[in-house]
């Protein structure tokens, strides 16, 4: 039997093509366990980005409390003012009276419209009407100063505007709306300035507008 011994120590000296065949396939090896752990490196880098981060858990969200304003409409009835009470002046009967008396004393006034004028003319009565406009027309400028409401004359147009005395004009016809009213003036009116009654004595007996006439 042969032995063959190795020494590892030894060098060679010539290069043949078994030594070029085992320095290729070294070099393959070698080349191949770099491809290797490159893509082993790689697939551990890529495996750490890819892996998801840890989220830290989120605090339970607390109840949000909102503070909610009730408005309660509370309907408060206010009674309206009360209308001022209406005064109503009682008229004294008195100068009534005495005016009364003044138109019988100076134009028969009552005389004339008590009398039955169906059985008299016209011309009887246009008689009899003139002695009462005298007397009357004597005992009202005698005892009254008039003057008209109205300085406009009878038949201009004229307005009224708003917050007019409705106690010193009077609106007639087609009313709609509220003033300023535009309209013909049919009557200019007439109002007392001056009073001049005669003072009556005490005991006067006002009632008695016209006494009894007796002849002797």
């Amino acid at each position: 039997m042969n032995t063959y011994t190795i020494d590892l120590s030894l060098r060679p000296t010539t290069f043949d093509l078994w030594h070029v065949c085992l320095a290729g396939t070294a070099a393959l090896l070698a080349l191949i366990l770099i491809v290797v752990l490159v893509s082993v490196l790689l697939g551990m880098r890529r495996c750490k980005s890819a892996a998801p981060a840890v989220v830290a858990p989120s605090p339970a969200p607390q109840p949000e409390v909102k503070i909610v304003e009730k408005i309660v409409e509370v309907e408060k009835i206010v009674q309206a003012p009360a209308p001022e009470p209406v005064v109503l002046k009682e008229a004294t009967p008195d100068a009534a009276l005495q005016l009364l008396s003044l138109l019988q004393k100076e134009a028969r006034f009552i005389d004339f419209i008590k009398e039955d004028v169906s059985a008299f003319s016209d011309a009887e009565i246009g008689a009899a009407a003139r002695v009462v406009h005298q007397g009357c027309s004597k005992a009202v400028s005698e005892h009254f100063t008039l003057a008209p409401v109205s300085k406009d004359p009878e038949g201009n147009r004229v307005t009224l505007n708003k917050g007019f005395d409705a106690t010193s004009f009077r609106l007639t016809g087609n009313i709609v709306g509220e003033a300023p009213f535009t309209g013909t003036l049919v009557h200019k009116g007439w109002q007392v300035t001056d009073l001049r009654l005669p003072k009556l004595t005490e005991g006067h007996n006002a009632k008695i507008v016209a006494p009894a006439e007796v002849e002797l």
